[in-house]
């Protein structure tokens, strides 16, 4: 079967408006979350918020900045550098796929001038198709925070059935109003830098994020971070709307699956990018998920302190970053974390290690039980 990659890629946060960058200030345990607040909420609250006049003055490169939407900003900013990188030529044989939970819902909330009919997902595509000219109507990926990981194995399966070549992966969320009243009406929401896994986690923080990155088949467009994507799977436990599976066994059954088709054992496993939104719920889910698929000596990693949780973007941005990582052959430190706080074993990267590194398993797991993981194995170019 025909091989697919990861090539040239980009991350648009308040830690970059480049991957290099985004991954240096990773390296060098730099945390995007700072103390804000909003003018329609009545607390503060802990986020990673890109600057809207930093955007302003990139995007202003490219286009009228008036006439976008802060998240729309950020994903041409972010499709366009891939573009740029790639060099690549847009044609009827490129895929556009957009993974996003809530797109421009600040709309609904009088943050901006712009129609409110701005807040229905396809008029997100619809505006990222025309900016860029693409002949193909754009596919929404929207199934909560696996939304990221989930584009990037339809990509695969997409190419794979012959559909196209190439298929830009994108995608967009934000810090709103909506997405902060909905996880503080959880009592979720963190008043410090949250702290993955560990003891005495509080919950998550929330961040702005867009990125992109070129899925392929051809062997010639590759960049020097490139991954092939060797195994992906997506399941569902059933159990509850926002509740994880107390047995961990969706993403268990994502695990396996994709290890499976990857043709792979857990000791050939070099690194994990868990999903890690450092509530108490999720992070005991996921530890018991890795211990049951016998992953928890393999060094284990999340980025949540770093940029929040980037709700439908975080599988991208994280993945990204673990392209980074096997470049680099480097692990990147689970910021945040100090004294282990779930119950069963797993070995948390603490400070950065510079080891051999070829192949990384990326987890994501979201509300109504959703649960993906893809596998990655590095490319020499």
């Amino acid at each position: 079967m025909d091989k697919t990659y990861l090539s040239y890629n980009n991350i648009i946060s308040n830690l970059g408006f480049s991957t290099a960058k985004n991954a240096e200030n990773v390296l060098n345990k730099i945390s995007g979350v700072a103390k804000h607040t909003h003018k329609s909420l009545p607390f503060e609250y802990m986020a990673a918020i890109v600057d809207r006049n930093t955007l302003r003055k990139k995007f202003e490169e490219l286009a009228n900045p008036n006439e976008y939407t802060k998240l729309e900003q950020m994903i041409i900013c972010s499709v366009q550098d891939v573009i740029s990188q790639a060099k690549l030529n847009i044609d009827k044989y490129t895929g556009l796929l957009i993974a996003t939970t809530k797109g421009n819902i600040d709309v609904l909330y009088g943050d901006t001038n712009f129609d409110k009919s701005k807040a229905y997902l396809p008029k997100l595509g619809k505006t990222i198709q025309r900016f860029f000219n693409f002949s193909n109507t754009p596919i929404i990926l929207s199934n909560a925070c696996v939304s990221g990981v989930l584009a990037l194995a339809i990509a695969d399966r997409l190419i794979k059935d012959k559909q196209y070549k190439n298929v830009i992966v994108t995608g967009g969320d934000l810090a709103s109003a909506f997405v902060l009243s909905g996880f503080n009406a959880f009592q979720a929401m963190s008043d410090e830098i949250c702290r993955p896994f560990s003891k005495n986690r509080k919950g998550i923080n929330i961040g702005d994020a867009a990125a992109s990155v070129l899925v392929t088949n051809a062997s010639d467009m590759l960049s020097p971070d490139a991954v092939e994507l060797i195994g992906a799977a997506s399941c569902n436990d059933a159990n509850h709307i926002s509740g994880p599976s107390r047995t961990g066994e969706g993403l268990y059954q994502s695990i396996t699956e994709a290890m499976n088709k990857a043709n792979i054992n857990a000791g050939q496993i070099d690194y994990i990018s868990a999903h890690g939104t450092a509530t108490l719920y999720n992070d005991e889910m996921e530890a018991i998920a890795l211990n049951r698929s016998g992953l928890q000596e393999i060094p284990v990693n999340s980025l949540k302190a770093y940029y929040g949780h980037t709700l439908g973007t975080a599988g991208l941005v994280e993945t990204i970053i673990g392209m980074q990582s096997l470049m680099r052959n480097m692990l990147f430190t689970s910021l945040g974390f100090d004294e282990p706080g779930v119950s069963q074993p797993l070995n948390i990267i603490e400070n950065p290690i510079e080891t051999p590194l070829r192949i990384f398993l990326k987890t994501a797991s979201g509300f109504g039980g959703c649960n993906t993981a893809a596998v990655f194995r590095k490319v020499s170019v």
